[in-house]
């Protein structure tokens, strides 16, 4: 009888792992959070049968907004892709709670604890969502509605120095 691995829809990054701390490279570079706004590097593996594209969020849970900070949000990955290189743009990007397209790196408050981002890269059976200009992270989630085939999330943390 033959046995069939099934390989289950992770998401990692070269530059941090899992609940680890996002190196500062990939804070923001807005004034005292001292980054190169760089998005982080990040790999993908078991991808679903059926996977067309993909998107990706980043947000902070643990900040004071409604809902996180949105610090970013990808769409129109292609679905032979498994790996973003640090500071890639995306096909689509759509508004982050910066109010610009685009990554925009962790930069919490000053004394805060650590704040957690989660990472989440969304597997779709559509080869493209095409959002309209202005969508955010709330227009992302209405179109992806009944085309997630699975999703995969990476926490890193970050805190001020």
């Amino acid at each position: 009888m033959l046995a069939f691995a099934v390989l289950a829809f992770s998401l990692m990054s070269p530059a941090f792992p899992g609940g680890g701390v996002i190196p500062r490279a990939h804070a923001h570079s807005l004034g005292q959070c001292g980054g190169e706004n760089l998005s982080p590097p990040l790999r993908w593996s078991g991808v679903p049968v059926g996977a067309r594209s993909f998107a990706l969020t980043i947000v902070d849970s643990d900040a004071k907004a409604p809902g996180g900070w949105v610090h970013w949000v990808a769409y129109d990955i292609p679905g032979d892709a498994r790996s973003l290189e640090a500071a890639h743009e995306p096909t689509g990007e759509a508004l982050t709670s910066f109010g610009t397209a685009g990554y925009g790196g962790p930069c919490p408050p000053a004394g805060d604890p650590p704040h957690h981002y989660h990472i989440t890269l969304y597997a779709l059976d559509v080869a493209a969502l095409r959002l309209p200009g202005g969508a955010d992270i709330a227009g992302l989630r209405e179109a992806m509605k009944g085309h997630v085939l699975a999703a995969a999330t990476l926490v890193g943390t970050y805190r001020r120095r």
